[in-house]
């Protein structure tokens, strides 16, 4: 009985996802349907595009990389990373570095990106100066939503989890299903009543759905390092952390801002509910620049100033803690933390990779703001440590 429910197809959850988190945009949707049949093709080029995004990589022009990669090699990897130079060659970089000085295979390799970018082009993914397209930026994004949607159920982040956001919150009673969301089915509750009816499996009559009690609302920013120091697999990680606390949030009817920090912020988007608008917004990121946390702290506290006062509202700053512009870094940043913390602003940070010194700012930062200083032990914990800190910020 239980796989009536719990078994559903992959693609039929995740369209399910799709439209209720996304808006309605017919290519949108094709995307996802590529994605979703496992087109290895599509799936690819999304992995492509978002590790281009991810390096600050501007234009993909074929002279450019095939100059880069022979004269440079370790370079070049180290600056657009490998996922790049095997998606545009289809070489193992072990392969390119052997075999460079062969006059032939840099004439192959300059061929097989030159097919790479035109079937890129063809796919209407890049234009004819090799920038990234809006479509290429939705596909980006969609890779981002399903492998970080696919991620949180295989860390557990179900419904046991939504059952301790306590201030929006869930109460155990339940109710006839009547056109609530997928996700809001008691599975648990339903196959019970499905096997007291003698069922053998679910129909639409056993079907009970959870009963939400609003208590309240709550803000939360999303602060994120976008310096040249974050770029690569840092950056993606964060990205999908990011894509992680929007989902949960506003799925628990509390509102999402962001901040893309560096040298000075660079984007914002004001606390919203509009998963479609911030999944966008946070999928195009790229990494540049230093960083420059005071002003990111001080965007943060105007941003939250327009929200109502009776509202719980929260900073996460993800970072790898180092201010590294202004006049005194460290001074400017704890003198920002401590005006938004006397407007009650809480603030935690999650820490990439923090030396000694990043540790001892980030435990001042968390004492003045009254949250909480978590590292991640790995780039791949950094959507859990973000989501941990939500739920105890809400409670």
């Amino acid at each position: 009985m239980a796989g009536s429910l719990d078994n559903r197809p992959k693609e039929f959850s995740l369209i399910d996802e799709l439209s209720g988190k996304l808006k309605s945009d017919p290519e949108e949707k094709r995307l996802m349907k590529t994605i979703l049949e496992d087109d290895k093709g599509a799936t690819d080029d999304a992995h492509l595009i978002l590790e281009a995004i991810n390096q600050g990589i501007g234009a993909l022009t074929p002279e450019l990389m095939l100059e880069q990669i022979v004269k440079n090699y370790k370079l070049t990897k180290q600056l657009t990373g490998e996922t790049i130079i095997r998606a545009l060659t289809g070489y193992e970089p072990e392969q390119i570095e052997r075999n460079l000085n062969i006059p032939e295979f840099r004439q192959e390799l300059r061929e097989r990106i030159r097919q790479k970018l035109d079937q890129l082009q063809k796919h209407k993914l890049i234009d004819t100066q090799y920038q990234l397209t809006d479509k290429a930026l939705k596909l980006a994004a969609l890779i981002i939503f399903t492998e970080e949607i696919d991620s949180l159920a295989a860390k557990g982040y179900g419904e046991k989890h939504r059952k301790r956001i306590t201030r929006t919150g869930e109460t155990e009673e339940t109710k006839p299903y009547t056109r609530e969301r997928y996700r809001d089915i008691a599975i648990r509750k339903t196959i019970k009543k499905a096997a007291k009816r003698g069922h053998t499996a679910v129909q639409m009559e056993d079907l009970e759905s959870l009963e939400r009690e609003s208590k309240g609302r709550n803000t939360i920013i999303y602060a994120l390092d976008a310096s040249g120091s974050m770029k690569g697999k840092k950056l993606e990680q964060c990205k999908k952390a990011g894509v992680a606390l929007a989902y949960k949030a506003i799925e628990g009817n509390d509102l999402v801002g962001v901040v893309v920090f560096g040298k000075q912020v660079r984007a914002e988007v004001n606390p919203t509910k509009d998963f479609s608008h911030l999944l966008h917004e946070i999928a195009r990121i790229k990494a540049l620049e230093q960083t420059d946390i005071a002003a990111t702290i001080r965007k943060a506290a105007e941003m939250l100033e327009r929200e109502k006062a009776e509202s719980k509202k929260h900073l996460t700053l993800i970072t790898d803690i180092m201010p590294t512009a202004g006049q005194e870094p460290e001074k400017e940043t704890l003198e920002a933390v401590s005006k938004i913390a006397s407007e009650g602003v809480t603030v935690s940070v999650i820490g990439i990779s923090p030396d000694e010194e990043g540790r001892k700012l980030a435990e001042k930062i968390v004492e003045i703001g009254k949250g909480r200083f978590l590292v991640a032990k790995s780039i791949e914990d950094v959507d859990v440590l973000v989501l941990e800190d939500y739920y105890a910020t809400i409670a």
